[in-house]
């Protein structure tokens, strides 16, 4: 066989190098463009936690503000006593019961005043008593709507929830409403206190400070 016959059939290494060359020369392409999968799930991971942190700091933000009130669902547990764990609905009165602590009037307790309460009732039977409350569903925030809307009702609100979002809730105004005699009555103490608002001005963006939040109980009334 001549030198051409065997060179064809054989290529010579120069030839195998060349092509292992441009077979390592695409793989640096694929392998970056893979690389960047672990920055993004980095990326991905680290805005996750970011925003977990930020909700739970939220969140107790609110439970230290936050009164327990009629109807709302606490769960309080101690650690390492399952006997010790319950689910409690807040009755109207606001007097809850637990085991070795008795009766518990929470009107006006928040939930870390709640916890604080408990840990040191707890202390005679478990010193050092790990306590968790929880507060499980949130059923005591109610503001009503009366009068001239759409939908007059009771509607379950935040602490965030203004004038003008509960009458949203309540379907707005009817054609026959007194838009500028709406009045707030709020419990105050013993005392009932009203509070004017007048839509036509809050719906025109001025006097924006009468827009205000509502509270537990409230009631508007649209005549």
């Amino acid at each position: 066989m001549t030198k051409e016959g065997i060179s064809r059939l054989f290529p010579s290494s120069s030839t195998f190098t060349t092509k292992k060359f441009k077979i390592v020369h695409e793989q640096p392409f694929r392998s970056g463009t893979r690389q960047e999968l672990p920055v993004n799930k980095k990326t991905f991971y680290t805005a996750f936690l970011s925003f977990l942190l930020i909700t739970c700091a939220f969140a107790s933000a609110k439970e230290s503000t936050y009164l327990i009130g009629s109807g709302d669902i606490l769960e309080i547990s101690v650690w390492k006593d399952e006997s010790l764990t319950k689910q409690i609905v807040v009755p109207p009165d606001c007097v809850i019961s637990f085991p070795l602590v008795g009766d518990i009037d929470v009107t006006d307790l928040t939930v870390p005043d709640l916890r604080k309460l408990i840990t040191e009732k707890l202390t005679e039977y478990i010193p050092d008593a790990t306590v968790a409350v929880l507060l499980f569903q949130i059923d005591s925030m109610k503001a009503y709507v009366i009068g001239k809307v759409n939908n007059p009702g009771e509607f379950s609100i935040s602490m965030e929830t203004n004038v003008m979002q509960v009458l949203s809730m309540g379907g707005g105004l009817n054609p026959f409403a007194s838009s500028d005699k709406i009045l707030i009555l709020r419990q105050q103490d013993d005392k009932t206190v009203k509070i004017p608002f007048n839509y036509k001005q809050v719906e025109k963006g001025q006097n924006l400070e009468q827009n205000i939040l509502l509270q537990r109980g409230d009631v508007v009334v649209v005549p």
